[in-house]
């Protein structure tokens, strides 16, 4: 048996999600195999929690925990930390100085994605398109007319670094602008401002599946929300549809170029790439190394949607982490 540490909870306005997807996660592994330890990860504490909801410390040297005189390690981590630092790549980095195995994708891939502007670039001169963008750090001046310029009306106001879609705004009227940056400054202090594609929005999951690279069956969403926001997301105001209502060509592009993103920055792991279809062409807005992985989550979803249970899902990211 294997000893698995399910690393959960993290530092950002995420923390919620990551507890529930990390509970999943937990109550899906193929407990023939594994051994499974609930670890929140949180500023103030690391803590392994027990059934009973005892605490116990994580020892940070080695990663290890003593429960009842016996000490604990592990033989892999299954990350299911959404946000800082499980998404960004400081975990990443971490175990691998340890020398532990984990089940996402290496500590620089993980930065870089997590970077919406930084992975939108470096996938850019491969022809992966993008929205047109304006990059703002904290303390620049704002040039609201050049932005506006830059970018038109309606945008998009983003933390450069933050995922579930908190602090992201739809300005639809310049007089939306500022509040919409303060707003976006609340999460990160980089903002990325992107001109609005109008058209359909598909989610797509990339994974190595048994030593394959495989495309997962493609999501559409259809947002009661003007877009896919924290409420859609994850409050019900949102349909998904899996597979896509999309043409059989259109859906082949979106392959296509999620698998040669993931490709091209030799991914590991879970990845989910979200797009704009526009006139039949993808447009890539992001991708997501640690997705959701709550039932209500695209991934698993899309597992579904392609015959592979939860538990195939979470055996093959560690065993992949393993070998």
């Amino acid at each position: 048996m294997k000893n698995i540490a399910i690393i959960m909870g993290g530092y950002s306005s995420e923390y919620k999600i990551s507890l529930t997807s990390g509970n999943v996660v937990f109550n899906n592994l193929d407990t023939t195999k594994f051994t499974g330890y609930c670890i929140h990860i949180f500023k103030e504490k690391w803590v392994y929690v027990d059934e009973n909801k005892n605490e116990f410390a994580i020892d940070r040297n080695d990663f290890s925990v003593t429960v009842d005189g016996k000490k604990i390690v592990f033989d892999a981590v299954f990350n299911a930390i959404h946000g800082t630092p499980g998404e960004d790549g400081l975990m990443q980095a971490y175990f691998e100085l340890l020398e532990i195995p984990q089940t996402s994708c290496e500590y620089y891939q993980a930065a870089l994605t997590f970077n919406k502007r930084d992975l939108l670039s470096v996938l850019k001169p491969y022809g992966i398109k993008s929205a047109t963008s304006y990059y703002l750090n904290l303390g620049d001046e704002i040039n609201q007319d050049e932005i506006i310029n830059t970018v038109g009306l309606p945008c998009f106001v983003k933390p450069n670094k933050s995922g579930s879609s908190f602090g992201i705004s739809k300005v639809k009227t310049q007089d939306e602008l500022l509040y919409a940056i303060a707003n976006a400054y609340k999460e990160d202090d980089e903002i990325i401002i992107e001109s609005f594609l109008d058209g359909t929005e598909v989610s797509v999951g990339v994974i190595n599946y048994k030593g394959e690279i495989i495309v997962l069956p493609i999501t559409e969403i259809v947002s009661e929300n003007d877009f896919f926001d924290y409420e859609a997301k994850y409050l019900g105001k949102s349909q998904e549809i899996t597979p896509a209502r999309i043409p059989e060509d259109v859906a082949e592009k979106v392959r296509t170029v999620a698998k040669k993103a993931y490709t091209i920055l030799k991914m590991k792991g879970f990845s989910r790439s979200e797009f704009i279809l526009v006139n039949g062409e993808p447009f890539m807005l992001e991708m997501n190394t640690i997705p959701g992985l709550t039932t209500e989550s695209l991934i698993p979803q899309q597992a579904r949607e392609a015959g592979i249970s939860l538990q195939d899902l979470f055996t093959n990211a560690i065993e992949l982490a393993l070998n």
